[in-house]
């Protein structure tokens, strides 16, 4: 008597129509979309330098940034399909607040030509500075308030689901640790003591001045520690953990080992938990003093450490699912 082995389980479809996307945060993404090729015009004709860096620079890599990080809610939004009208209202304080910030960025760097970020010698600077920092906590609790109602809904396969609450997570970490950089260097300390102002506060470097040698495009310092880069991993989490959980599903029509969910499930768990380490790590690093470009053996054997982890946990999963499916 032949058994007839049951059929695959059938693999979710991506989700999901664009139609649904918040059409602010998406309207926004846009509107950077744009803005971001004029940025390049002016980073080809504008040969004004600011801290040692092209002044487009700096505004350029926000307008990508903060593209893709929209383009990216408004998705996860359509995806809702509890309490959407609060989701919406969300994305919309997320959208009405990235294009605040953006209208600063360029006003304080490109048209006044100041420095951004530590900034307050005048009451201008010290104004602008307030407000993107409120700006950015009320981006950061917009997001907050997203992914708690998210960690309640049900979009998608288990795996896209938990995907996408890790991601939202992760990013939520990652915009704190832009805390990190707030603190007055050395320097910066003597100066307040000497004039009795507090003129600059804060350093993304650690170990070295702000605007020394840096990495192509990113600026990352190439001589000392750079908190900018957890900050930015952790952050761009929100685009990266989902595209494991997609990718997966595009494998799945491939592999049949990771038709089922808890395969893929897994797999998700196991890269966003790796992902949230080497955030943890470069932090580290980057604390330390320590440029990304030159590692230490510290360094060296905690990312060897976390590589092999996630390969062998990988392996292990791929490998109780294969002799599941074949059982």
């Amino acid at each position: 008597m032949t058994t007839t082995r049951p059929a695959p389980p059938t693999l979710p479809a991506l989700p999901s129509s664009p139609h649904r996307w918040h059409r602010p945060l998406v309207a926004v993404s846009i509107a950077l979309a744009v803005l971001t090729l004029a940025g390049i015009g002016g980073a080809l004709f504008d040969d004004r330098d600011l801290l040692g860096h092209a002044i487009w620079m700096k505004p350029l890599k926000f307008m990508i940034s903060f593209a893709l990080y929209c383009v990216t809610l408004a998705w996860m939004l359509s995806l809702q399909t509890k309490a959407r009208r609060l989701g919406w209202w969300m994305g919309t304080v997320v959208a009405a607040g990235v294009a605040a910030e953006m209208v600063l960025i360029v006003g304080q760097v490109v048209v006044r030509g100041r420095q951004l970020h530590f900034n307050m010698s005048t009451p201008a600077d010290k104004l602008i500075h307030d407000i993107m920092a409120g700006t950015v906590y009320l981006i950061w609790t917009a997001v907050l308030v997203v992914a708690i109602q998210l960690l309640f809904d049900k979009p998608g396969d288990r795996a896209l689901r938990w995907g996408i609450r890790l991601a939202l997570g992760t990013t939520l970490g990652g915009m704190l640790l832009g805390n990190l950089m707030f603190r007055a260097t050395p320097a910066q300390q003597a100066a307040t003591d000497a004039t009795g102002r507090e003129d600059f506060f804060g350093s993304h470097s650690v170990g070295v001045e702000d605007g020394g040698p840096g990495m192509p495009i990113t600026g990352w310092s190439t001589e000392g520690g750079d908190l900018r880069i957890g900050h930015f991993l952790g952050v761009h989490a929100l685009q990266l953990i989902p595209l494991v959980a997609l990718g997966l599903v595009l494998l799945a029509r491939r592999y049949a080992v990771l038709r089922p969910e808890g395969p893929r499930t897994a797999l998700v768990a196991i890269g966003a938990a790796s992902y949230g380490s080497l955030i943890w790590l470069v932090t580290w690093q980057a604390q330390g003093g320590e440029s990304l470009v030159h590692p230490g053996r510290s360094t060296l054997f905690a990312f060897g450490s976390l590589l092999t982890a996630t390969i062998v946990l990988s392996l292990a999963v791929l490998h109780r699912a294969r002799r599941t499916t074949l059982d």
